[in-house]
């Protein structure tokens, strides 16, 4: 059941944005933007500390951010959060993700399921406590942020991958079926981020190989993007009713191939798979042997340190990791 983290009574000609995920990562750096251009921001995510954290981190800049406590795999709890909010919510952004990173054969079903719930089911419970007051007022902006894996599937990212391609296959026939209302909703397919997500990432109890090679890829420039960049571009794109959007070489290179040559980026993906690390995966395939990348962030060696720090320095920033 949605909770409220902050008292006070938003005031009704303020301009409202709504962000589904914005505790940590990539969503804290979206609420900071919309405050930043003077909407009223509130936000939801399912931890109660990291919201009281990044309240602080805001307010510090003088910036006001309103928070909930609340869980997207819950309809009925969307809809109870956007009612407290109040009327006229003008943007409407999903960020709220899960990863978990870990071969194929040792996912299990529930793995599956959350992946899911979070990152289809969320966009969708979103977008149905929204859309009946943006379509009435004839306006209204919202916003999905798939993945580059939600259109190239990735090893080791298959739960992940399948409730990406459903976001993306939602917001974009969304997006069509809502031509001409006044409302939009744009996809958000962003390719790698340099939000500190690495360390919030899910891991087998012995994948610590998997780590190396994933927080490497999530903190390198020249393949990831900042996440403060990467959200104003976001921002823009939404508030502008583009239909998408995505941010960086990699990430279009990725789309035209997958686009022209879906078989070749399949045997390209299935030859990087091959050649990442073998992950021991014998009786780690419950849930609760997923580990954060945090815990193995202790156990890298001087080589990864230097190849993540920009990953490890957005993490601390982002509130992925306490500072």
């Amino acid at each position: 059941m949605a909770t409220e983290e902050e008292s006070g009574v938003p005031g009704t000609d303020a301009r409202r944005a709504v962000v589904a995920g914005g505790s940590r990562g990539l969503g804290l750096m979206i609420c900071r933007e919309l405050a930043a251009r003077g909407y009223e921001v509130h936000t939801c995510a399912r931890s109660g500390d990291e919201l009281d954290r990044m309240r602080a981190e805001l307010a510090h800049d003088g910036l006001t951010v309103r928070t909930t406590v609340c869980d997207v795999r819950d309809a009925d709890d969307m809809r109870r959060w956007i009612c407290d909010v109040g009327p006229r919510v003008e943007v409407a952004i999903h960020v709220a993700g899960v990863i978990q990173v870990l071969p194929a054969a040792a996912a299990t079903v529930a793995m599956y399921e959350d992946s899911i719930r979070t990152m289809l089911l969320g966009p969708i419970h979103l977008t149905d406590a929204v859309l009946g007051e943006m379509r009435a007022a004839g306006r209204g902006r919202i916003g999905v942020v798939s993945s580059l894996g939600g259109v190239v599937s990735a090893p080791r990212l298959v739960p992940y991958g399948a409730a990406k391609f459903g976001a993306r296959g939602f917001s974009e026939g969304l997006s069509a079926d809502l031509a001409g209302s006044g409302v939009t909703c744009t996809t958000i397919v962003p390719g790698l981020m340099r939000t500190g997500a690495h360390t919030q990432a899910r891991f087998l109890r012995r994948g610590a190989d998997d780590y190396r090679w994933f927080a490497a890829a999530a903190s390198l420039p020249l393949v990831s993007i900042d996440a403060g960049r990467a959200a104003r571009r976001i921002v823009d794109a939404v508030l502008a009713g583009k239909p998408w959007i995505s941010l960086t070489p990699l990430a279009w290179g990725a789309v035209r191939a997958h686009g022209m040559a879906p078989g070749m980026t399949i045997r390209l993906t299935g030859l990087i798979s091959r050649i990442l690390p073998t992950t021991p995966s014998s009786g780690e395939g419950a849930t609760d042997d997923l580990f954060p990348g945090a815990h193995h962030r202790a156990e890298t060696s001087w080589l990864t340190r230097c190849l993540t720090v920009l990953g490890d320095r957005a993490a601390r920033a982002n509130n992925e990791i306490e500072p």
